[in-house]
């Protein structure tokens, strides 16, 4: 099969290509997808998991990507829930050879059915973008209606995400971003918009959930914005500082069959909108991740047309 490799962490996208590999088995419990779409997240080259395994053991030339939707193909022993010839989408482990490939091997709990008329491509964008702000802002944030909900990165895929949830969970939603984001973010249903660079963010005050995906001196700053009882959360790391009477929360996202399915019926029914920016051919995807051609949003390989 084609898979898309990385084997020199220094080398950034740089060091991808696409080459032939032996195609995967299915495991016990494992399913084998024949990938038509594939997400991808520029900072999976920094990740630890894209380069060993999880007794720290260099697995290299690995496949990066974990997001997907395609074609069930085959079933490991044991496997149960999917069946072959299924449409399904999901999120592979972070440790095993991922989706820039024409078929993976994954867990079968990891997937989730795809409804016909959602596309692939369509299906691929909403694991790690969807899955991350529904954890976000329900598991961890126990976001509730009324609620005031500071989105950084708001025209972002997890951003945009972030927003869209919480207004349709009826919090009132204050969007973040650079001043070309304003319009987008307010697009995806930000009620007011911070331009980070140019607007005071310490004008806001009495929030009662901050979602950080930047960190760094902007995570610092947005503690101090939160209210009494409220919540910081970030995908970036721990922060460095905390709400003086809240709490600070850092998660990794995971797979969740049920939350993936609430989130693209969502999308089925108009109360979500994906974030796409980018989408590239198989052959041309490797071009595509060089970060000068990237643009907002999710970044999207067509693994097959």
């Amino acid at each position: 099969m084609k898979a898309i490799v990385v084997t020199d962490q220094a080398a950034g996208p740089a060091g991808m290509k696409l080459v032939e590999r032996p195609g995967p088995q299915a495991a016990i419990n494992d399913v084998v997808v024949r990938v038509h779409a594939s997400g991808f997240v520029p900072t999976e080259l920094t990740w630890p998991s894209t380069w060993t395994d999880r007794l720290d053991r260099d697995r290299t030339p690995s496949i990066p990507g974990h997001e997907l939707a395609g074609v069930v193909t085959a079933l490991g022993y044991g496997t149960t829930g999917l069946s072959v010839g299924q449409r399904v989408f999901g999120l592979a482990d972070w440790y095993r050879d991922g989706t820039l490939a024409e078929y993976v091997a994954m867990e079968a709990r990891n997937l989730a059915p795809l409804p016909g008329d959602v596309d692939f491509t369509v299906g691929a964008s909403l694991p790690i973008s969807g899955l991350t702000a529904w954890q976000g802002l329900f598991r961890h944030g126990r976001l509730q209606a009324g609620q005031i909900v500071l989105s950084h990165g708001a025209a972002g895929a997890v951003g945009s995400m972030v927003t869209q949830l919480a207004r349709e969970a009826g919090a009132y939603v204050i969007g973040t971003g650079r001043a070309a984001d304003r319009q987008k973010a307010l697009d995806f249903g930000a009620q007011e918009f911070i331009d980070l660079d140019n607007d005071a963010l310490e004008d806001v005050g009495g929030v009662d959930l901050v979602f950080d995906v930047i960190g760094g001196e902007i995570g610092k700053r947005s503690a101090r914005l939160i209210r009494v009882g409220g919540t910081l959360v970030s995908i970036v790391g721990p922060s460095e500082a905390r709400p003086d009477d809240g709490l600070a929360i850092d998660f990794v996202v995971e797979s969740d069959r049920t939350q993936l399915c609430e989130i693209v019926q969502r999308l089925r029914d108009g109360r979500l909108r994906t974030n796409i920016g980018n989408i590239a051919t198989f052959d041309d995807a490797v071009a595509a991740f060089n970060p000068a051609k990237r643009i907002g949003g999710k970044t999207i390989v067509r693994v097959r047309p």
